[in-house]
């Protein structure tokens, strides 16, 4: 049995509680919202995942230093726009050689640091963090499949192998195959860019485009994270397997996708803040657009579809006029990536 401790309780950072306390570990959940943490415990159902039933073993606490002490793991499930400011609350309670899983997918704009990078950059400032272990858990993975116990495969990335496969051990069961991977990096841009390819595949959706158009964009959509990916040092396995292309498949053609859903409205002609007030919750894919266009520019990689998204999400074009924009851009060979 590990003792873990869960950072958020959105809809991601409860599904994998849920299922780690079903598994026999030890589960505390904090949220930095007081009524949030009150509902969870009363109710033990989580808004967003109305079938879904909180086991009673696990506990809920307002007190950041509950969920982090005499942690074998200690997840960070917060939306990617609040990894810094969770991490600056919880680092005078997270000890020296402590595993810490981070499940949300993103990248910080200031810094353009992914977001274990975040957690890493905030932690090493005091110097008494410097031999913290961080894994990015990250694939095909909707929580409301998870919640399900739906059959779901993810990947457990860092650098050092034990930690992966300790990380591997603690999350396997029965419905939930973990695979390791030591591209740490690679593995969270595949997690933070394939939202926006899957906002890309949900306006050609509402627009009314078929599936044609919307494979180019998945497939077309990888080649433009994957270009990038390489030139920042990432493998080339990590953006074909599940954490790349895996991930991107299912979040660009699921209607269980906030991203993909998001898209789709915007297409049939919501503004970007009407569609995630509709959605009603985090759309990762907008929050990572900045970050992707700095990156594109820093390392000099070619992403039309990236810069596309961009001008339909910000209002600067209409969206079937960037399909036509992409659609008869220079010609290229089939083989080139």
């Amino acid at each position: 049995m590990a003792k873990i401790g869960v950072l958020g309780a959105g809809t991601w950072g409860m599904a994998l509680a849920r299922m780690l306390s079903n598994s026999g570990h030890d589960v505390t959940v904090w949220s930095a919202l007081p009524a949030e943490v009150d509902q969870l415990a009363t109710t033990r159902r989580q808004k967003n995942l109305p079938g879904m039933v909180i086991p009673d073993a696990i506990k809920f606490t307002k007190e950041v230093a509950q969920a982090c002490e005499d942690k074998d793991i200690i997840l960070f499930a917060v939306p990617s726009v609040f990894v810094r400011s969770t991490a600056k609350t919880a680092a005078p309670f997270i000890p020296d050689g402590q595993i810490i899983v981070d499940v949300a997918k993103g990248i910080e704009p200031d810094t353009l640091l992914t977001l274990t990078g975040v957690i890493q950059d905030v932690l090493t400032k005091d110097g008494k963090h410097d031999n913290v272990k961080y894994v990015a858990l990250s694939g095909p993975t909707h929580a409301e499949e998870v919640a399900k116990d739906l059959p779901t495969t993810i990947v457990s990335a860092c650098e050092d192998k034990e930690t992966a496969e300790k990380v591997q051990d603690v999350f396997m069961n029965d419905n939930m195959r973990v695979y390791t991977n030591a591209d740490r990096l690679g593995v969270e841009l595949c997690g933070a860019l394939k939202n926006v390819i899957a906002l890309a595949s949900g306006i050609c959706s509402g627009l009314g485009y078929g599936d044609n158009m919307r494979a180019a964009l998945i497939i077309r959509g990888m080649a433009e994270i994957k270009r990038l990916g390489l030139k920042m040092g990432g493998k080339e396995s990590s953006f074909d397997g599940l954490a790349g292309m895996g991930d991107l498949i299912v979040t660009a053609t699921s209607k269980e996708s906030r991203n993909y859903n998001a898209g789709f409205l915007i297409g049939q002609g919501k503004s970007a803040e009407e569609a995630k007030k509709e959605v009603g919750m985090v759309v990762e894919g907008i929050n990572a657009i900045p970050a992707a266009l700095e990156l594109s520019k820093k390392y000099e990689v070619e992403m039309p579809i990236v810069f596309a998204v961009d001008s339909v999400v910000n209002g600067h074009a209409e969206p079937r006029k960037v399909i036509y924009q992409l659609m008869h851009r220079e010609k290229k060979s089939e083989m080139v990536i």
